[in-house]
C-alpha cells in the first residue's frame, strides 16, 4: 500500500511524537508498504514562535499538492496541524481523498500557557482541522473521551510501543550518575516550560535530581537549581542507560496526552511518580497499579504532592515495572494504525 505520512514534527526535534512517527514509518516499510513522508527538510522555513526546534513550512500549498499527486497515495495520514498538514488537509478535500489525523498534543494548553490567552480559543482550530478525518488517532481512550466532548467522536487507539532491546533493567548505568547520591530521581523529555520541571525540581526528596533532555528552559532552571545534574539530549543506548541507574522516573507534566517516556521508564524497571492527571493515569492507572487502575502489581505512584509520590514509589518493585513495561509493543501500534487508515477498501466499504 502506498501511504502518504504528512508532519511538521520531524527531525532535529527531539521528542515523542517525532520517535512514534519514525518508528510507525521503519514498521510500515519493513512491512513493505511504500511510505512517502512530507516533513519540514526541503521546504523553506521559519522557526515557530516561542518554539524554535519546530519549522514551520512557507508557501507550502502547491509543493505539497504536487508530491501527494507525484504519490497518488492510497492512504493519507496528517499527524499535525502545522502549515504541513493544513496544505495536506486543502489537498485531500479539495481532490475528493479522504484522511486520518493523529492528536498527539494539547496544544490549546501549550498555546495558553505562552500566550496568557485561554485554552477553550484555540479549540475550535482544532475542531475545525480534524473534523473532516475519517478517524482521528489518539493514544488513550481519556483523549478520546476528551475529543468527544468537544464534538470529535471519530476517534481510534494508536497506542505506543517500547524498543524492548534497548530499553531493559539488565544495561548497565550511565557512568554520569553511577557515583552520584542516591535516591537518583530522573526526567527525560523537552526541557521547556509546558512540562513543568520546575515542579520536579523544586521538591525536597533526598537525593539527586537529574534531567535528561534540551529546551528553551534550560539555562534558566540550570540557575535555579544548581544542585541538579543536566546532562543535555541522549539517545539510543546512553538513554537506556541512564533510565536503567535511575531509582524512580519523574513525569511532572500535566498537559502530556501519553508520554512515551513513561514506558520507556518502566520497560527499565523505573517505577513512575507523577500528578494525577490524564496521561499518568493512563499508564500508571489512578492506584499505580496499571492502566485505568487495574488490579495489577504496583507500578507508581500518583499524588497532587509530587515529593510524595516520589516518596510513595520509591522501593516499587522493579520486576513488575519492567513487565508493565514489554506490554508495549511497536508491532501492536503499527497493527493499530494501519487498522486506522482510510484504506481504499475502507472507502468502498463506507460508500456502499
Amino acid at each position: 500500500m502506498r501511504i502518504a505520512l504528512v508532519s511538521d514534527a520531524w527531525t532535529p526535534q527531539v521528542n515523542g511524537v517525532v520517535r512514534t512517527l519514525q518508528t510507525t514509518v521503519a514498521m510500515l516499510r519493513a512491512r513493505g508498504h511504500q511510505v512517502a513522508t512530507i516533513t519540514p527538510d526541503g521546504f523553506r522555513t521559519v522557526a515557530c514562535p516561542t518554539y524554535p526546534e519546530i519549522r514551520l513550512a512557507l508557501g507550502c500549498g502547491r509543493a505539497v499538492a504536487e508530491r501527494l499527486d507525484r504519490t497518488a497515495p492510497d492512504a493519507v495520514h496528517i499527524a499535525t496541524e502545522g502549515s504541513l498538514g493544513w496544505a495536506a488537509r486543502r489537498w485531500c478535500l479539495a481532490s475528493g481523498m479522504p484522511f486520518t489525523t493523529s492528536f498527539h498534543t494539547h496544544f490549546p494548553d501549550y498555546v495558553a500557557m505562552r500566550t496568557g490567552l485561554p485554552a477553550r480559543w484555540f479549540w475550535p482550530i482544532l475542531q475545525r482541522f480534524h473534523r473532516p478525518a475519517h478517524a482521528i488517532m489518539v493514544a488513550t481512550e481519556t483523549l478520546a473521551g476528551e475529543l468527544a466532548a468537544h464534538g470529535l467522536t471519530q476517534t481510534r487507539r494508536w497506542s505506543r510501543g517500547v524498543d524492548l532491546s534497548l530499553f531493559s533493567p539488565g544495561n548497565a548505568p550511565h557512568p554520569a550518575i553511577s557515583g552520584l547520591p542516591g535516591p537518583i530521581q530522573l526526567y527525560v523529555g523537552r526541557v521547556a516550560c509546558e512540562k513543568n520541571i520546575e515542579a520536579f525540581l523544586a521538591t525536597s526528596v533526598p537525593g539527586t535530581k537529574v534531567v535528561v533532555g534540551d529546551g528553551p528552559a534550560r539555562a534558566m532552571l540550570e540557575r535555579r537549581f544548581p544542585d541538579a545534574t543536566f546532562l543535555g539530549a541522549l539517545h539510543g543506548a546512553e538513554l537506556a542507560s541512564v533510565y536503567a541507574g535511575a531509582d524512580i522516573f519523574v513525569f511532572p507534566s500535566r498537559t502530556d496526552t501519553f508520554g512515551l517516556v513513561m514506558i520507556e521508564a518502566l520497560a527499565s524497571g523505573v517505577p513512575v511518580a507523577a500528578f494525577p492527571v490524564h496521561g499518568p493515569m493512563d499508564v500508571i492507572g489512578g492506584l499505580g497499579r496499571g492502566p485505568a487502575g487495574c488490579a495489577g502489581a504496583q507500578i507508581g505512584a500518583l499524588r497532587d504532592d509530587l515529593a510524595a509520590a516520589i516518596t510513595a514509589a520509591l522501593g516499587i518493585d522493579r520486576a513488575a515495572c519492567a513487565a508493565e513495561g514489554r506490554r508495549y509493543s511497536w508491532d501492536a501500534c503499527t497493527d493499530q494504525f494501519l487498522g486506522a487508515l482510510a484504506t481504499p477498501a475502507r472507502r468502498l466499504d463506507r460508500a456502499a
